[in-house]
């Protein structure tokens, strides 16, 4: 029996509140199958998607879509026209804006009509709403679920369940529940005079009391400060506002907490599957924004350090001191994969805590938000020397002993992403290059902020970081003289898995490599095939497994873009980061602005069809490139 599709995000409209998003096709409607597939429009909250429908009608006719304009993070202006309208021309019509908008639980629309006929006309508007309370794995998977009923009494309408209740308000409109109860439908008779303009609205409210997630309390990023501080020279890429300035809203809407800590706000990793605390997502997007806002990352450190492995457990891939994977409301099931709603199943989150923690320290992160943390860091650098070398060979690496995890579990933890230069996938236990650099920076910056609080052990962690250094030096290494460059990763018979991929940006800047390593390092990662022109590729093109639009074998992810551009800019290299940065800013232009979670290696802008957008790390993005900008001066004008 054929699998069902995933749906594809590419061309749909993302509105975010978080932990509400809305997702639409450019025209505004929602249906959960178009053209006999299945799709990830509708409204959703904390996971369930409490709006699976809707169609807007004008005189019993659909309305011709002209524009979409997405105003903010949370709103949206779809523009269209109504036919077959008596006495309207191609100039001369029944114009209709919908603006849409969400807040944290909450959808409302307003229905504004304009007429340019030359005669008074009455016409009705109905929209169409349905309901299925599908869960998010469920609707990634392709699949369906029964439709909800909708409840009126007294005008009022109510759906759900005693956990995920919404309610329904439409002033004016006539209510009714159509197809056994199935389909709720508003109308309103609009009576519309030459120049004149109707308005109508609707609205949506949502409570979840099973939601892990909740709104985020607090103040977001100062968008418009950051904006200008980033811009405010004047010979800065014009393509640059923009992109920002979306980028840090989109983040805004992204920002969200658990329901056990609603103080500690962090980002969700991305619209729609991701919508949730991921470990290693959440860490990265506050390290890459550390230049602009250091509050975030505090909430991210402890929202993660709350939820700290204390056991072993190999279902969920708990282990003492071990910082989580991800966090969701149930078992969260994929193909063959099936997670548990709190996952512990990433190599790399441990370090990458470690090393957010030292540099939110250094960046202003006050100094009783910081010794807060220091039992959690105790517990993570214990994980990073115990725990995280299962097989004692004095590297970090990972294995999927539970048999329905993730089989890859560093950030590219698709099944078939490690892979040797001549295409064959390599069997684990895997060690990843990238991760070795986190863990020696994480160790060294974790024993720094043991001798300023007046703990022991930063000898022992220092020692141990220079012992993984000449290791890595040994063993790593491939090629010869100028052409030597870093293993992607060991495989578990230790072999060098030799292919050329971007994870060996990730080492610079970390301390792991020496000088000349970093220069070698820096030179190969700026080689034409990885830089796509469009932004770093996440496997050389010359490699046999190379493929363009594969999730993680020779795609482009921003966020992978960004961090190689700041480690080039930490090891002294940040000239050669030009290219790169270059080709972040016409992506930004290709996709209005908004960067998409990864895209084709060909270097054009083709959309990868299942890439979330926005996703937190990609928008991150955004500050690196006006980071590099800024210190580079960079005069460079759009081709």
């Amino acid at each position: 029996m054929p699998q069902p599709d995933q749906p594809l995000l590419h061309d749909l409209v993302t509105l975010c509140a978080a932990p509400t998003q809305a997702l639409s096709d450019p025209a505004g409607g929602m249906a959960p199958r178009r053209d006999g597939m299945a799709t990830a429009q509708g409204l959703f909250h904390a996971d369930v998607r409490v709006l699976s429908g809707w169609r807007l009608e004008v005189a019993g006719r659909l309305p011709a879509h002209l524009a979409t304009e997405l105003v903010s993070e949370r709103e949206a202006r779809f523009v269209s026209m109504a036919p077959g309208v008596p006495g309207g021309t191609v100039d001369r019509f029944l114009r209709l804006d919908v603006v849409r908008g969400v807040a944290p639980g909450a959808l409302e629309e307003r229905l504004h009509l304009h007429s340019d006929l030359a005669t008074e006309t009455t016409v009705p508007l109905r929209l169409e709403l349905a309901c299925d309370l599908a869960p998010m794995e469920l609707i990634k998977m392709g699949r369906d679920a029964e439709p909800t009923r909708f409840t009126i009494h007294d005008g009022a309408v109510a759906f759900g369940t005693s956990e995920v209740a919404a309610r329904a308000a439409a002033p004016g409109a006539q209510v009714a529940a159509e197809e056994d109860g199935t389909r709720l439908v508003l109308t309103w008779p609009v009576t519309i005079g030459p120049g004149k303009s109707v308005e109508v609205g609707w609205r949506i409210d949502v409570e979840d009391s099973a939601a892990i997630i909740v709104a985020a309390s607090g103040s977001g990023l100062s968008v418009e400060a950051v904006v200008g501080s980033l811009t405010g020279i004047p010979t800065v890429d014009v393509r640059l506002r923009p992109w920002l300035r979306r980028s840090l809203e989109d983040l805004d809407g992204l920002r969200v907490a658990t329901r056990r800590q609603p103080d500690d706000a962090f980002f969700a990793a991305g619209a729609p599957w991701y919508f949730t605390l991921f470990g290693r997502d959440s860490l990265w997007t506050s390290r890459l924004l550390l230049g602009v806002d250091v509050d975030q990352a505090g909430g991210t450190l402890r929202a993660l350090a709350g939820l700290a492995g204390t056991a072993v457990d190999v279902t969920t891939a708990e282990e003492p001191g071990k910082i989580p994977h991800e966090l969701r409301r149930g078992t969260y099931a994929f193909g063959g994969t099936s997670l548990p709603p709190l996952y512990y199943g990433t190599v790399d989150a441990t370090p990458l805590w470690i090393c957010l923690l030292h540099d939110a320290w250094r960046a202003g992160l006050p100094e009783e938000q910081v010794r807060a943390l220091l039992p959690t860091l105790e517990h993570a650098l214990g994980w990073l020397t115990r725990w995280g070398d299962a097989d004692g060979d004095g590297f970090l690496e990972y294995l999927d002993a539970s048999g329905h995890g993730l089989a890859n579990q560093g950030w590219k933890d698709s099944r078939d992403s490690v892979r040797f230069a001549d295409g064959r996938i390599a069997e684990g236990p895997v060690a990843l290059c990238e991760v070795q650099g986190y863990a020696y920076e994480a160790a060294v910056g974790g024993a720094a902020l043991l001798d300023a609080f007046g703990l022991e052990g930063a000898d022992r962690y220092r020692s141990w970081a220079a012992d993984l250094a000449t290791r890595f030096r040994s063993r790593f290494w491939c090629g010869r003289g100028a052409d030597r460059y870093p293993a992607m990763a060991l495989d578990g018979a230790k072999r060098r898995v030799d292919a050329v991929t971007s994870n060996i940006g990730h080492l610079l800047g970390t301390g792991l490599l020496n000088t000349e390593e970093e220069a070698l390092v820096a030179r190969r990662l700026t080689a034409a095939d990885l830089d796509s022109g469009l932004g770093l590729r996440t496997m050389s093109s010359e490699a046999v497994a190379y493929s363009p639009l594969s999730y993680h074998c020779g795609s482009v992810w921003p966020h992978d873009t960004a961090i190689a551009i700041a480690g080039l800019e930490r090891c002294g290299h940040g000239r050669l980061a030009a290219g790169l940065v270059e080709g972040l800013l016409r992506a930004a232009q290709a996709f209005d602005a908004r960067l998409p979670e990864l895209w084709s290696g060909e270097g054009r802008p083709v959309p990868y069809p299942a890439a979330c957008r926005p996703q937190a790390w990609s928008a991150a993005a955004a500050v690196t490139a006006a980071e590099w900008l800024g210190r580079h001066r960079s005069t460079t004008e759009p081709a």
